[in-house]
Parts: structure tokens; C-alpha cells; sequence
């Protein structure tokens, strides 16, 4: 038996308890996680606006240590650390023959599997996005993961699941943020301080942070930002003042919310681009009206997992890792113990810190 944070029902607060996992059957491998980081992604499976089926183990941004692994595995073996990847592509849908594989049909297929039962009363409990980190163990399909790259220590590598596959594919596959170009990032959260780091990395001359809070105008000054911007009614305006009443060249949606994306397409130049990166639900309505579409010339554009494939993406941000370009630990303002997962979701509703991440 191992603990595990269990969703119950959306809606219902999460349940710290303990439940069986079975062996690795063909095919599969089980991993003791070594750290797992409270994303914003399992606070939208708890209150519906991301849909899997439940009970759920929740979690899905991890690293760990290969326990055993089942027959037909070959790329890890017991005693390797492991990334673990929750949209792994099946390769042949319509999006993975094009190389979209960020787009794959099938990535979440797994979350309707069985994955463990409670061990109190034997229900059924599936894995959420896949991989069901939120637990001390868990049990994945091989193509959930990745070695961990050289000279990357364990706890962090649980980052590279998801803020910085996100963040950094936001700006360097989605946005594709030149040398010298302007960037703003809403939202300085996990993946907004992600963000700010990959703006830094790819050269950005000037860097906006927004955020509600005026506390993490610290954290995001030590990530890369160059200015900082308190949201308000005024924030386009402000940001427009910063670059010369133009907009920046590139601003970067970590929020999800309709204001804000609407927000970050008014702070970009004549002909910008935004990327949206955060989740919103089907109530953020978001409109525009025909002429300044063709007016402005700007390009908005959605953003799934940084539009990343993390097979050949884990070597490039492991290269900036070991550089001292990229700072996994920066992005943690919070470790906790698994009992500790509910309140990093209050934290994170309410706009406080970075990413809290759960140390086993």
C-alpha cells in the first residue's frame, strides 16, 4: 500500500489515504516519486473545468526512481530516474503524422484506465492525467517516462513535467521570441516564472511581469523581468507606456481568465503575438470586434504543453540547466508533504507563490 491524494468527486475535497497498486504488467513501470509540483492543471480537475474520470489519483508533474518495470520494457531499468511525461503521443493520430504530438488524440486515452484501488473498500481509482504523481508509487505506461538527463538533480527534474516544458515551449515554440524583442508574461506563477526564465534565455531585451499580487514582483525580478506591472483596468496602458506607447512584440497568457488574455492582446504592438498558455473555463468568454482584427494585425494563438515534445525538449532544458541558464529550484517557493496539497490550492487561488512542490 502507499498514500495517495485521491479526488473523491469534483467538487469534494481531496482525500489523503492509502491505496493498492498493482504490479507492472507488460509494458509498464512503476516509480517511487521523488518530488511532484501542485500545478494549477489539478486544481481545474477539482472544480470541473478540466474533465477526467473520478475517483482520481491526481497529480502529473513528477520525477522518481524506477522501482520495477514490466516485460517489453527496455529504455529504463530499476534504479533510474525518471521524468514523468502525462501526454505521452500514441504517434500515429492525424496530430503526431503532422509531428504535432503536443496535439496527439490519444495522450490522455490512460485516464479512463483503472489504475488502483482504495484500500479501505477496494473502489476503483483511475490515474487523472495519466500518471497519478500525487501518490508515494505509481504504476505508468512506458511511454509516461523520460530518463532523467544528466546532471539534473531528481527533485527538480519533477519541474520539467510541466511548468518548464510549458513555459519554455510557450516562448521558444509557440511565441517564438527573437533577440531583442519585448515580452510580456501575465500570471507569475509555476509556469509564468518558467516563462520569464525561457523570455531571458531567448534573449527578450525587455521583460513585463503582471501579476495581482505586488509580493512577487521579487520572484519574478529574479527570473528575468525587467519591469513590473501591478493588473489593474490600466495594465495594457502601463506596458504600452514602457515600450514607447508600441506594446511589446510578444505577450505570454499564464492565467486563463478572459480579462487577462484580453489584456495581453491590447499590450502588444501593431501586428504582436500573443500566446495563451492558461486554462480557462467555458464561461471566459472572450471577444473582439472586426475591425480592429484587421486593424491591429496581431496573432492569437492557443498553447498546449508549450507545444512541446518533451522526448527531444528534456535534452535542450537539461543543456540550460547544467549552464546555470535555467533555475529549477527559483521556480519553488513552497515543498510540502502530500497532506499538504489542499492548502498550495488555497495558496494558489488566492495568488500566492510560486510552485509548491511535494517532497517525498
Amino acid at each position: 500500500m502507499v498514500r495517495a491524494a485521491v479526488l473523491p468527486a469534483v467538487g469534494a475535497p481531496l482525500e489523503i489515504t492509502e491505496i493498492d497498486l498493482p504490479d507492472p504488467g507488460p509494458g509498464r513501470v512503476r516509480v517511487r516519486l521523488a518530488a511532484a509540483g501542485v500545478c494549477h492543471s489539478d486544481l481545474s480537475l477539482t472544480n470541473g473545468t478540466m474533465r477526467v474520470p473520478v475517483p482520481a489519483v491526481l497529480g502529473h508533474e513528477g520525477a522518481g526512481t524506477v522501482v520495477a518495470v514490466g516485460e517489453g520494457v527496455t529504455h529504463v531499468a530499476p534504479g533510474a530516474g525518471v521524468v514523468l511525461n502525462w501526454a505521452p503521443s500514441c504517434g500515429s493520430c492525424h496530430a503526431c503524422t503532422l509531428g504535432e504530438v503536443w496535439l496527439c488524440a490519444n495522450a490522455l486515452n490512460g485516464a479512463a484506465d483503472v489504475h488502483a484501488r482504495r484500500a479501505s473498500d477496494g473502489t476503483e481509482l483511475h490515474p487523472g492525467l495519466n500518471v497519478a504523481a500525487f501518490a508515494e508509487e505509481t504504476v505508468v505506461p512506458a511511454a509516461c517516462v523520460l530518463p532523467v538527463p544528466d546532471g539534473v538533480p531528481l527533485i527538480d527534474a519533477a519541474l520539467l513535467g510541466c511548468a518548464v516544458l510549458t513555459g519554455y515551449g510557450a516562448v521558444h515554440h509557440s511565441a517564438r521570441v527573437l533577440p531583442g524583442e519585448t515580452v510580456a508574461v501575465f500570471g507569475v506563477g509555476g509556469v509564468g516564472l518558467a516563462t520569464l526564465q525561457s523570455a531571458r534565455i531567448a534573449g527578450a531585451s525587455r521583460i513585463v511581469a503582471v501579476d495581482v499580487s505586488p509580493e512577487k514582483e521579487e520572484l519574478a525580478r529574479a527570473a528575468g523581468a525587467t519591469d513590473y506591472v501591478v493588473a489593474s483596468d490600466t495594465t495594457a496602458r502601463e506596458i504600452r507606456a514602457l515600450t514607447g506607447k508600441q506594446g511589446v512584440d510578444v505577450a505570454v497568457e499564464c492565467v486563463g481568465r478572459a480579462v487577462t488574455i484580453r489584456a495581453a492582446w491590447d499590450s502588444t504592438r501593431r501586428g504582436g503575438r500573443t500566446t495563451v498558455v492558461g486554462i480557462g473555463g467555458k464561461d471566459q468568454q472572450v471577444t473582439f470586434n472586426a475591425l480592429e482584427l484587421f486593424h491591429w494585425g496581431r496573432t492569437l494563438s492557443g498553447c498546449v504543453y508549450g507545444d512541446s515534445d518533451p522526448a527531444k525538449d528534456l535534452p535542450v532544458l537539461a543543456e540550460h540547466v547544467r549552464a546555470g541558464r535555467l533555475d529549477l529550484g527559483s521556480l519553488v517557493t513552497e515543498r510540502i508533504a502530500l497532506d499538504g496539497i489542499p492548502a498550495a490550492f488555497e495558496n494558489m487561488l488566492a495568488g500566492k507563490g510560486g510552485r509548491a512542490l511535494v517532497v517525498f
